[in-house]
């Protein structure tokens, strides 16, 4: 599936991200001289309510959490944060590991250690490294079961600025949030929060208070939206990528868009919420299933396509909107599986059935 979109950079841009927009494009040199292993870098709480259990949260997990420094062959490179998944493994950001040829991991009582690349998937924006000594007695990070309601209190735990063991805390301000990957396709079931995220928190885990990890940071500008990929996703791309493997994400073919109050008016669309397919890609899956606009008319100024069909329902799910349709793409399908889509189309409800196909190399 593709969208139409603007991209992440683009769009944290807008929200006033600094550097690239992203939390962890940093390169290498603004880092920690000599950081105290002790400090836990998190804003004074003293006498506040939420004190102890971020404290707690930090005590539970920031052993777990590593400074990652990345160099290339042609002497650029970059940092961010990463986490144990077990006593071999870490996971931290596609967009972090990107470009390198050498990997290296600090822990809090560990000087640097060389890693491996295992894999990455540019889609999840998930990396997975290994490392062959991992700090004796320290215990892999453990992923909540699903996403925790609006409101949860959480603390993001890593290096921004290559500050090492720095906390933040703050909330779940939404879920099921979409964010952009690689060619405009999107990265499902994101975790929004207002705990402060900045370049070099990449990769690091956001948790809540019992130090479980709700998702791995992706994105953020140090205000007080931040956003993280989803432990459920996170759950299914790295094992794959554990086992060497590569990730492939279903992909049906077509680009979309949310139905708005113009988009109906201009179309003569039943304004129930939905999703529009604006174009189905040529020799995609959807071609000859689905149908894309045929025509384009100006709406008060705006061009808008008119002509496709609306997307009501996946399987027995409904869709009102992109996020709820790309969420189910991503958790609940994979490539040749076929699914039965409800949609509206010239007027009247129909139901096709569309195999899935696997989404193409960036």
């Amino acid at each position: 599936m593709k969208l139409d979109s603007p991209s992440r950079r683009r769009f944290l841009g807008a929200l006033g991200a600094a550097a690239a927009g992203i939390a962890g494009c940093q390169s290498p040199g603004r880092s920690d001289p000599d950081p105290d292993p002790g400090s836990t870098g998190a804003d004074d709480q003293t006498g506040s309510a939420g004190e102890s259990a971020v404290s707690e949260a930090y005590g539970s997990a920031a052993d777990a959490v590593a400074s990652i420094r990345v160099y290339a062959d042609d002497g650029g490179g970059s940092q961010g944060s990463g986490f144990l998944v077990d006593d071999r493994h870490l996971v931290t950001n596609e967009h972090v590991v990107a470009g390198g040829s050498d990997y290296h991991v600090r822990f809090a009582d560990t000087g640097w250690r060389e890693v491996s690349l295992v894999g990455a998937d540019v889609y999840s924006d998930l990396a997975v490294l290994r490392i062959d000594d991992s700090p004796s007695g320290t215990a892999p990070l453990s992923f909540v079961d699903s996403d925790p309601p609006v409101g949860t209190q959480v603390v993001a735990i890593g290096n921004p600025f290559g500050l090492a063991g720095s906390v933040s805390a703050g909330i779940v301000s939404g879920v099921d949030r979409t964010l952009e990957s690689a060619n405009n396709f999107s990265i499902a079931d994101a975790v929004q929060t207002d705990a402060a995220v900045n370049p070099g928190n990449s990769g690091g885990p956001l948790v809540t208070v019992d130090g479980d990890v709700v998702g791995v940071i992706s994105a953020g500008g140090g205000d007080n939206v931040a956003f993280a990929v989803s432990a459920a996703l996170t759950q299914r791309v790295v094992p794959t990528l554990v086992g060497g493997d590569e990730y492939e994400h279903s992909y049906m073919g077509v680009v979309l868009q949310d139905v708005t109050p113009r988009l109906a008016e201009a179309g003569r669309i039943d304004p129930e919420a939905g999703v529009y397919i604006d174009q189905v890609v040529e020799g995609g899956p959807s071609d000859g299933v689905l149908q894309g606009s045929d025509r384009r008319v100006d709406q008060s100024g705006v061009e808008v396509g008119v002509g496709g069909d609306v997307i009501r329902r996946l399987n027995d799910t409904r869709t009102p909107t992109r996020q709820e349709l790309s969420t189910f793409l991503a958790l609940e399908t994979s490539p040749g599986d076929t699914i039965d889509v409800t949609l509206d189309r010239d007027g009247q409800r129909q139901r096709v059935q569309l195999p899935l196909g696997t989404r193409p190399d960036p």
